[in-house]
């Protein structure tokens, strides 16, 4: 067989039914080569199969769930789940932030909308959320639905329950992360004066006099499993809880780029000054080991220290997000993974556990729900193995990374991605569901992806920090990554320190042996970046030809008569979506959101024809039906919910949506008062 030949087998991607990609079988000079829709390149195939599979949880495929299966029309955006009808923000926190970089339109709107139903009905001192509770101005929440926010952790002993006060620096951090990703400067204008009430509350727990911050019960991020100070008269009060100042200090990262974006130097200068002091206070959740304590009361005692006759738990969400978002150097950040990696009952089933052993502070006993291994004491929640994944990149702990998306895969081939799980993150919380579906879970395989580059976005550009395994020595991730209104294709040559970049094939001088600059103001609008690594010889990136149109759709009588009739609808937003292009707004929100729906149609009618023809392997009844099902409902409420948003578009006063809706009612055979649709340029 011919090398070119060699070039083109292909060969079903393991565990994952027929997900394809390529290998190169070459001669023992040459290493393999995998061939895929999201990457391509040589080396590890292993590794380089899960970065696709990682990839494709987030299009619509036919043979996996898929991100687009947790859209709301209700809100157009996302959901938590099929079973949970509102947006959390601990939930929804390592997936965000992880995907955030190469989420496109339509994605951007919905998570924006979701967003929005915190930061609609944040705290302001007056209104009244859910149980009455008026939270004070600049606090956000556990979760929000249209006309529904929870100011405080919604489970346990919530009349002793703190406001969300580590919710409210996650949610100001993820918010923050799209502004800087975006650079939009009229969204930036609207959010930041209600991301700096986020960080004016977060201050108010602030102590001087050794620059912590204080949090009561359920104030933490997986709450309600840290009950604060357990005062000797049986009472609750305030701790200072580590992961607040961690989360915080991340939250003011982005937060301080924002405001240098906006032009805003000296509020800059401030919050400077307010995030090194709270780094300085870090010091006192130390131990000597180098790792972060989980908090710590006012009278002296420590929790989260491990081996500790009394609270000698080891606590990982605080350490693993420290390494994650750069709260700490390089030698604490490999101080702190060596202490999680030498607790092996941390991660029985690859994924982390936030504490090992079970807590002994929490207001409750641990049994039951509270048992360890089941909920918030030692249960797993992917948005945590998010975090802790990006952690093992920056570190170059590929073979905890490659542990995680294996043990992901076990829960997608099954339809069970659901969150949290249960018995130490070996079994789904909602077992009599036919089907599970949760966006925590889409966390490790974000992570993945992200993970590669890192991505440090900042007011006047973008650093990145590559994390490629060492087995492989050439790297093409083909979908772009978001830079402001730019885009950006990136490629690795060789392995180690990096010692030469290309963008657009000319030398690119701003880089280190660690990490790539890219100010925002010196790159192509389209950059294909290809970073050479130990001496490695440039090769130029060649992408491959995607057609800007939806797919084309035919349905037969082997569908589903549901699905026969959601064709029709399809082809009318397929052919909506051309008319948008033609227009010169092929790029816009609408356009992408009429490509998506026909493209889960489309994905439908494929996997009916693949188990039609008995390519797909089935699950077990009533878990098969369930599946194909949620197929047919997710492009019925991507199509539902276009149309609601473009009905919307009727009372509008903006040329641009007036445009879009004209267009709209053309296609629709409908009249319109205002003519027929102009370009718009």
């Amino acid at each position: 067989m011919s090398t070119s030949h060699r070039r083109r087998l292909v060969v079903a991607l393991v565990g994952c039914g027929t997900i394809l990609g390529g290998v190169l079988m070459g001669n023992a000079a040459e290493p393999p080569s995998f061939e895929g829709r999201h990457y391509r390149g040589t080396g590890d195939v292993e590794y380089l199969r899960l970065l696709e599979t990682a990839r494709r949880l987030f299009v619509p495929n036919p043979e996996t769930q898929n991100l687009p299966m947790l859209y709301m029309p209700a809100w157009n955006g996302f959901v938590e789940g099929p079973t949970w009808g509102a947006w959390w923000i601990q939930n929804s926190y390592g997936t965000t932030y992880c995907a955030l970089p190469f989420y496109e339109e339509p994605y951007v709107t919905f998570l924006q909308n979701s967003h929005d139903l915190w930061f609609d009905q944040m705290g302001d001192g007056q209104r009244a959320g859910a149980n009455g509770w008026v939270a004070p101005d600049g606090c956000l929440c556990d979760a929000a639905a249209p006309g529904w926010i929870v100011y405080r952790q919604g489970d346990g002993r919530t009349d002793i329950h703190d406001w969300g006060m580590e919710f409210t620096a996650a949610g100001l951090l993820m918010q923050s992360e799209l502004l800087l990703i975006s650079r939009d400067a009229a969204a930036i204008d609207h959010y930041l004066p209600m991301l700096e009430r986020c960080a004016h509350f977060i201050e108010s727990r602030r102590d001087p006099a050794n620059d912590l911050f204080l949090a009561g019960p359920a104030g933490n991020l997986l709450a309600p499993s840290y009950a604060g100070w357990a005062r000797p008269d049986g009472t609750y009060d305030q701790a200072y809880l580590t992961g607040l100042s961690v989360t915080y200090i991340a939250a003011l990262d982005r937060l301080i780029e924002l405001e240098r974006l906006a032009r805003r130097s000296f509020v800059a200068d401030v919050l400077e000054g307010r995030r090194e002091s709270a780094r300085r206070g870090l010091s006192r959740l130390t131990t000597d080991e180098g790792y972060l304590i989980r908090s710590l009361d006012p009278d002296g005692t420590r929790h989260g220290v491990f081996g500790a006759q009394k609270h000698g738990y080891f606590e990982a969400s605080p350490n693993h997000d420290a390494i994650c978002f750069r709260v700490v150097d390089d030698i604490q950040a490999k101080r702190i993974y060596d202490k999680i990696a030498s607790i092996p009952q941390l991660r029985p089933h690859a994924f982390i556990l936030p504490n090992y052993p079970s807590y002994d502070d929490m207001y409750t006993a641990p049994e039951g729900l509270w048992g360890f291994g089941t909920w918030v004491n030692g249960g797993h929640w992917s948005t945590c193995e998010g975090r802790a994944v990006m952690a093992y990149c920056r570190l170059g702990q590929f073979e905890d990374v490659r542990r995680s998306m294996n043990q992901l895969l076990t829960f997608v081939r099954r339809f069970r991605m659901d969150n949290p799980l249960v018995k130490m993150g070996s079994d789904v919380y909602q077992p009599n569901e036919p089907i599970n579906l949760c966006y925590d879970t889409f966390a490790p395989a974000a992570a993945m992806i992200r993970g590669l580059f890192e991505y440090l976005y900042k007011a006047n550009g973008l650093t990145l920090i590559p994390h490629i395994p060492p087995g492989i020595t050439e790297l093409e991730q083909l979908d772009p990554i978001r830079f402001g209104a730019k885009r950006l294709y990136l490629a690795t040559r060789g392995n180690g320190p990096i010692t030469g970049v290309r963008v657009n094939g000319a030398p690119w001088t701003r880089f280190s042996a660690s990490q790539v600059d890219l100010p925002y103001d010196s790159v192509p609008g389209t950059a294909h970046v290809v970073v050479l690594m130990g001496g490695a010889a440039y090769r130029p990136s060649t992408l491959p030809w995607r057609s800007p149109e939806p797919p084309a759709l035919e349905a037969d009588g082997s569908v589903p008569e549901e699905l026969e009739a959601l064709v029709a609808r399809a082809q009318k937003l397929r052919a909506f979506s051309q008319r948008l292009f033609g227009a010169l707004l092929g790029d816009s929100y609408e356009a992408a959101h009429a490509r998506l729906a026909v493209e889960c149609v489309a994905t439908a009618l494929e996997r009916a024809r693949l188990r039609a023809a008995g390519k797909i392997e089935l699950l077990p009844e009533p878990s098969q039906t369930a599946a194909d099902q949620s197929y047919i409902v997710t492009a019925a409420k991507l199509c539902d919910g276009l149309e609601a948003v473009l009905r919307t578009y009727e009372g509008s006063a903006d040329p641009r949506k007036q445009q879009v809706l004209r267009l709209w009612q053309a296609e629709q055979g409908l009249p319109s008062a205002h003519g027929p649709g102009t370009p718009s340029r």
